[in-house]
């Protein structure tokens, strides 16, 4: 059973959740909110107390200037918040996606409140050969969304990321969004999105302080363009990749499994 918490940060009303009990891990996304995460949650909160939490603007996150950009520096600082908040000195991380990109901020920004940063596919573009083509098709996507509205900008997205929308176990038409639903993607379009793509991580900063940062990839992303930035993260880093099951979400199809190899990097 998860307890569900407000915090206030400048410009901002964090919405976040804590269940279980043992040593603090953070479970984060970006667009992804909290409730996305739960059976990945629940399935660590055995011998973890697992926090997880809307970003800023999605969900119950709500900001003061509802135009504010979203930046991993900003959502790095939220989660440093929130442990002060929960009186906790250090925590191991496990972002996911744009959650990932969060965790090598918060590294970076806040090196010592980081034990193990787990950054499952990362989309860190700027990392890539190919990153002024990019940059250009996440920016086709900004303007496909205000001209065509959030079905069609999801549709680019999905193919611009590498998804065959037509083989077997390709992710499923979304369902009749909800006001929540658009209001989030208007946020992830308009808001997010570029800030995110456009990350550059800094090496130096993540290899030489006390954090240890891993890059995790799914075994079935191989055609994806966030198989591409890990590698090429994982290689600046000069550690391999995890492999997880599945592909870009396989925590939300396979929680358990992910959950056991999550629990083995943070054993090592």
């Amino acid at each position: 059973m998860a307890t569900t918490h407000t915090l206030d940060v400048p410009g901002a009303h964090l919405h976040y959740e804590v269940r279980g009990t043992g040593p603090l891990l953070f479970v984060i996304g970006s667009p992804m909110d909290a409730a996305a995460f739960t059976p990945f949650a629940d399935a660590l909160a055995g011998d973890h107390t697992v926090v997880t939490l809307d970003p800023r603007g999605i969900s119950g996150s709500t900001l003061d200037d509802p135009e504010q950009d979203s930046t991993p520096e900003l959502r790095a600082d939220d989660v440093a918040a929130i442990m002060d908040a929960l009186g906790a000195e250090t925590a191991d991380v496990f972002g996911s996606s744009g959650g990932a990109v969060t965790g090598l901020a918060l590294v970076e920004r806040h090196p010592r409140r980081v034990r193990t940063l787990l950054a499952h596919e990362p989309p860190v573009l700027e990392l890539l050969p190919d990153a002024a083509e990019r940059r250009a098709g996440t920016e086709d996507i900004i303007e496909t969304y205000q001209r065509e509205g959030v079905g069609a900008a999801w549709m680019k997205f999905m193919i611009t990321a590498g998804f065959d929308l037509e083989a077997e176990g390709a992710p499923d038409a979304p369902q009749e969004p909800t006001p929540q639903d658009l209001a989030n993607s208007a946020r992830f379009f308009l808001h997010e999105l570029r800030g995110t793509t456009r990350y550059v991580p800094d090496v130096t900063a993540l290899t030489g302080g006390p954090a240890r940062v891993v890059v995790g990839v799914g075994v079935e992303s191989g055609n994806l363009v966030t198989y591409r930035t890990s590698v090429a993260l994982a290689e600046l880093l000069g550690t391999p990749p995890v492999e997880f099951p599945s592909d870009h979400g396989g925590f939300l199809e396979r929680p358990v499994e992910c959950a056991d190899v999550l629990r083995k990097v943070l054993a090592g």
